[in-house]
Parts: C-alpha cells; sequence; structure tokens
C-alpha cells in the first residue's frame, strides 16, 4: 500500500489547474458563445471586464455507437470522468469523477440534482433527449460543494437549452443484429401581442436493439421525451416529461458467479424548471421535480426463480440557486434542495424506507479590481446538509481566484481551493440484510465526508487552451463494496478512509480544418478499511494509475468529417480482474454529408475498435466491437 502522506499539500504550491471551476468549464470546440440565460453570468468576470472565452470539448465525438444518445454518452473519453461500463455505458454505467465512486457523482438539471435513493447505480437514469440539454459540466472542488447534493467528490451538472425550429429523424444498422430507429422535432415561435416572447414545444422518440457485442448482452430501449417552453427578455421556463424503458443482459453484472444477469429499467421523470435574470448580473432558478424508477434485477436468465429483486423507487424535489450581485465588487452564491423519496423492495429488511434531504449553502463572492485587466475575487462560505435519518453537517467552501484578460482577449486564471462535502449512503448499502445475500449491507454506516484542497490554472488563447488541476483529497467514512473470499456474499458494504492525490493535464489546440484533444491524468491512494477480511473492492480502488486521452476532430474536405477518441489506461490491480491491467480503446466516427441532399448526414462509427476485452469492473466482463451504419436527415 502506498502512502500519501502530507507533503503532497506543499506541492500544490507549484502546480496547475481549472478543471473545477464552473465558470470556465463549459466549452464546446466551435466558436459560438452559447446563449443559454443560465451561463450568462458566469461569462462576466467583473462588472467592467468581460471574459472571452473560445470554448473547447473534451471529446472528439458527441454520440454513441451501439444506442442513442443519455446523459452519460462519451463521458468514458473526458479526462475528468472514469465511465465502468456494464453492457456498455448507456445501459448500465457507474460514473466516478476525481477517482471517487459510482454514489459520490450526482447528477444536475437545472437547480436539481436527481437523485435515486436505491443505490447510485441508477443516478444516470435520466429520459431527456440530449439535444434539450447543454453539454455536461463537471463540477468539482468548490463548485460541487455549493451545488451538488449529495455528491461529495463531482456533480454532472446540465442546463436546459433554448428550443428551435428544427427537427431530424435517424435510422441505423450494424453487427450484432443492432438497429436504431429516432425522430427528434422542435418548433418555437414569437406570441402574437409580445414579439420578445417566444413559446416552443419539442419532442423526441428514440429506440434501438441488438444481440449485444458478447453472448447474452442484448439490449432493448426505448425512450420518449418532450417540453414546452416559455422564453422572455430575461426568462426561461421549461416543462419536461419524460419516460424510458431499458432491457439489457451482461454475464457477471453485479456478481462474481459466472451467470448471465439482466435488468429491466423503467423511469419516467416530470419537470418544471425556471431561469430568471434580474438587475445587474443577478439571476436564480428553480427547479422542481417528480422521479419514478422501477428496477426488475434477475440474478439468472436461465433460471430466474434462484433469485431476482423488485424495486420501485419514487423522489419528489425542489430546488433553487442563483447569484445575487450586492455591487459591483460583492455578490451572493448561494443554492438550496429539499428531497423527499421512498422505496419499495422486496430486498430491504431495516424498514429503512423513506429519507428526508435538506442542503442549504451559501458562498458569499468579493471581487477586486488589481490592474485594469486585472482582478481577485474572494469567495468565503459553508454548506449544511441534514437527512431526517441522519446526524447533520457543516461544510466550510472557499476558493481564491486572479484572473487576467489580456489585450488581444486571451485570458489566463489562477485558483487556489479548499472544499468539504458530505452525503450518506443509499438505501441498497444500508437498508438490506446484514447478515447475508448476495449484496450485504451495513446498519452501521455513517456520513461519509470529503476534503478538498487544489490549486489550478488556465491558459486560454486565440488557437489553444490548457488546464491542468492537482488536488488531494481526504474521504473519512466512504461507502464502498467490498469482495471476501471466505464469503458467499457477492459484495458486501463497509466504510473505508481514503487519501486520494490527482494530476489531471487538458490540451485542446485548433487549426484551420482540425482540433486535437489530449489530456493525462495521475492518481495515488491510501486506503484505510479498518478490517482484514476485505480481499477486493470493486469500487474505491477500481482507478487508473495512469490515464491518457487523444482526440482528433478532422476535416478533409467541406462533405467529410472525422472523429476520434483514444483512451489508454493503466489500472490498479484487483485480484477480481480477469486479463491485462491495462487497455487501449478507440472511438471512431466519419460523417459524409453529400451535398446532393441537402440535410442529409451519412455516419459510419465503431467502438473498442481493437476489440479491447479490459474488464472496466472487475470480474465483469468488457464490451466488445461495436461497428454501425446510420443515416440521419435534418430539417
Amino acid at each position: 500500500m502506498i502512502r500519501v502522506v502530507p507533503i503532497a499539500l506543499p506541492v500544490l504550491l507549484f502546480s496547475l489547474s481549472s478543471f473545477s471551476s464552473a465558470a470556465d468549464d463549459t466549452h464546446d470546440l466551435t466558436h459560438d458563445v452559447s446563449n443559454d440565460l443560465s451561463n450568462d453570468a458566469s461569462k462576466k468576470v467583473s462588472h467592467n471586464i468581460e471574459r472571452i472565452t473560445i470554448e473547447a470539448s473534451t471529446t472528439a465525438n458527441t454520440q454513441p455507437v451501439g444506442t442513442f444518445g443519455s446523459p452519460v454518452s462519451n463521458l468514458e473519453y473526458d479526462p475528468r470522468v472514469d465511465l465502468q461500463s456494464r453492457n456498455m455505458a448507456e445501459a448500465q454505467a457507474d460514473v466516478t469523477i476525481r477517482g471517487g465512486i459510482f454514489e459520490n457523482t450526482g447528477f444536475r438539471v437545472g437547480s436539481a440534482t436527481l437523485l435515486d435513493p436505491q443505490t447510485g447505480h441508477y443516478f444516470a437514469e435520466i429520459p431527456i433527449a440530449q439535444e434539450m440539454l447543454s453539454k455536461a459540466n463537471i463540477l468539482t472542488g468548490a463548485d460541487n460543494a455549493l451545488l451538488g447534493v449529495n455528491s461529495s467528490v463531482g456533480t454532472v451538472s446540465r442546463d436546459w437549452t433554448v428550443i428551435k425550429t428544427a427537427g431530424s429523424a435517424s435510422i441505423g444498422a450494424g453487427n450484432n443484429n443492432f438497429n436504431l430507429q429516432r425522430v427528434h422535432s422542435g418548433v418555437s415561435m414569437a406570441l402574437a401581442d409580445y414579439t420578445d416572447w417566444t413559446i416552443g414545444a419539442e419532442a423526441e422518440y428514440s429506440r434501438s436493439e441488438s444481440d449485444g457485442t458478447i453472448e447474452n448482452g442484448d439490449h432493448d430501449f426505448q425512450r420518449a421525451s418532450g417540453r414546452i417552453q416559455l422564453v422572455g427578455p430575461s426568462s426561461q421556463t421549461d416543462l419536461f416529461f419524460g419516460s424510458q424503458e431499458k432491457f439489457f443482459g451482461w454475464p457477471n453484472m453485479y456478481t462474481p458467479f459466472n451467470v448471465n444477469e439482466t435488468e429491466d429499467i423503467k423511469t419516467r421523470l416530470l419537470i418544471l424548471n425556471h431561469q430568471q435574470q434580474y438587475a445587474q448580473d443577478s439571476s436564480f432558478e428553480i427547479s422542481t421535480y417528480f422521479r419514478r424508477n422501477n428496477d426488475h434485477y434477475v440474478f439468472s436468465r436461465e433460471n430466474p426463480d434462484v433469485f431476482q429483486a423488485f424495486h420501485e423507487t419514487e423522489v419528489k424535489s425542489i430546488a433553487v440557486s442563483g447569484r445575487h450581485a450586492q455591487t459591483a465588487s460583492f455578490a451572493l452564491n448561494y443554492s438550496s434542495q429539499f428531497i423527499a423519496d421512498s422505496i419499495e423492495s422486496t430486498t430491504l429488511e431495516n424498514n429503512f424506507t423513506s429519507r428526508h434531504y435538506y442542503k442549504l449553502s451559501i458562498l458569499p463572492e468579493y471581487r477586486m479590481d488589481l490592474q485594469e485587466d486585472q482582478q481577485l475575487t474572494f469567495r468565503l462560505g459553508a454548506a449544511f446538509d441534514d437527512t431526517n435519518r441522519d446526524d447533520s453537517q457543516v461544510s466550510l467552501i472557499g476558493d481564491i481566484t486572479w484572473n487576467i484578460i489580456n489585450a488581444d482577449d486571451s485570458s489566463q486564471t489562477l485558483y487556489f481551493s479548499y472544499a468539504e462535502a458530505s452525503q450518506v449512503a443509499g438505501y441498497t448499502a444500508i437498508g438490506g440484510s446484514n447478515k447475508g445475500g448476495l449484496f450485504r449491507s451495513n446498519y452501521d454506516l455513517e456520513r461519509e465526508t470529503t476534503k478538498n484542497i487544489e490549486l489550478g490554472l488556465a491558459l486560454d488563447r486565440e488557437t489553444w487552451r490548457l488546464d491542468a488541476a492537482i488536488f488531494y483529497r481526504q474521504d473519512d467514512d466512504l461507502t464502498d463494496w467490498t469482495y471476501s473470499l471466505s464469503s458467499s456474499s457477492a459484495r458486501s458494504a463497509n466504510p473505508v478512509d481514503i487519501d486520494t492525490l490527482g494530476l489531471e493535464l487538458l490540451a485542446v489546440k485548433r487549426f484551420d480544418h482540425a482540433e486535437i484533444i489530449t489530456s493525462y491524468t495521475f492518481f495515488d491512494k491510501s486506503e484505510n478499511y479498518g478490517a482484514a477480511d476485505i480481499d477486493a473492492s470493486f469500487y474505491a480502488l477500481n482507478y487508473p494509475d495512469h490515464r491518457v486521452t487523444l482526440g482528433l476532430i478532422w476535416h478533409p474536405t467541406n462533405i467529410v468529417e472525422v472523429r476520434v477518441d483514444n483512451e489508454w489506461r493503466k489500472q490498479e490491480e484487483n485480484i477480481l480482474r480477469n486479463g491485462d491491467d491495462d487497455a487501449l480503446f478507440t472511438h471512431l466516427t466519419v460523417k459524409i454529408s453529400p451535398t446532393q441532399f441537402d440535410g442529409l448526414d451519412i455516419v459510419l462509427a465503431a467502438d473498442n475498435l481493437w476489440d479491447e476485452s479490459f474488464e472496466e469492473v472487475p470480474g465483469t466482463p468488457g464490451r466488445g466491437e461495436q461497428y454501425t451504419l446510420s443515416a440521419t436527415y435534418h430539417w
């Protein structure tokens, strides 16, 4: 075991970062500046300095190969995110950020974190068409502590986009008997008597199925979603409803017992969201939602009666966040959310079937102009977390940011932050049997706490951008799922204290007809379970020591576009993993847009081009090759 010692903290003084800055992190490889109301305030560095940022993506590809897009699609090539999938990312994927585990990661839409009380495996079951949402903004450090709820390490945050009058229809086919059909359409029009107001409607239907990239890895997915939207001069209101049904199978999906497991998941989601700008550089956003998730898990598809489980979770929530600028120098950042959940389950035994969550965070901000083109920003505040079943926690949040805007509109940003956060365990970890069964719970699990310190720098130039982060994180009483060679349970919930030292580097270079995206990440962990009967960790110790990504977007002609993402990793050793601890993945797409057919795109795509068999989750087989040919007509 390698020990991470406090000497890591002085090292921070000589390092780089800015991955965790929410204001700096929503980038796209075009030169377009988003018109989303929720992003307007973040583009203002001060009352008299406007930061001009060339947007930059963290991955080359934007669409998956084996199904239709979802909130987790293509995150596996994002250097800040590690996607550990079963079957494929859109089937069931554990989304981890900065070496955390899947339950440390939250998914936020608007102002609200979408929670699943059973387990973090289902956090990403969000039936929203990707055209309705902005690109993923990965919140870490102080921004996650301010805006995240029950997600102590990071949050995948998305905003509602403005509806445009446009649409598309797609069909696709591929190996493994894959087929896909999809239609999406939106319309927006000005109100007759109020020309500065628009009303819009948007809807989509998507489905896909295949026999799977390995035997017993089949899937059958469908999703329907729609919303209506009212946009005014300083506001946007969205009413959304979506429904999604997913069946998929995979050998050893959750257990290492060489069986063919299946899941059948149905998710319904209703959201009302309102964004409002007011005064100078001030805005707020209110979100409320109802989510119902049904899960049917079968341990052995050949013999379902051996073990199967049924779960139904319901979540109701209301959240508000915003920024109130009192003066040109002082502002108040705030966020609050209330969540009430409940579960009906065939596996919970200790009557832990409902909980209320409360989160309030306040982060005052003071800005000081050093020179005409330089500014120093101080933020210091706290967050309060509580539930009706667990102890409460007060967490400190603070950062200092030094921003310089050059005469050519390029910029450099340096910041130092310290953030604490906390969360409580899901029902599968704390509410099932603590004596045996496939998944053994632990009634002694306490509130998890996290302390994160980091320093960073971002360099933004006309044709290139560099981001880097070095951080040191202490997780206490983190809930992990472990394996013991002497136990009959597939996995057991156990607390662990872990210290993590991490480094992240991301560089983007733009040419006339191409963009290159490359990154490197490094993690070093030191763990203490306080128990001797733990032989392997499924999650907390399943991380890459070294990871490199390389992406390319190339336009060789006016009608051809090539996008390729590559990832190489060296994974920490694990006794449950079969095969190598290193892997190379490639995702390639070639899009042809013939000039004879305006609006038509023909796409050839390949995932796992080298047929890599690496087990992303120890003991769970990796995915195989997938090739598809699709046609999309846009109007």
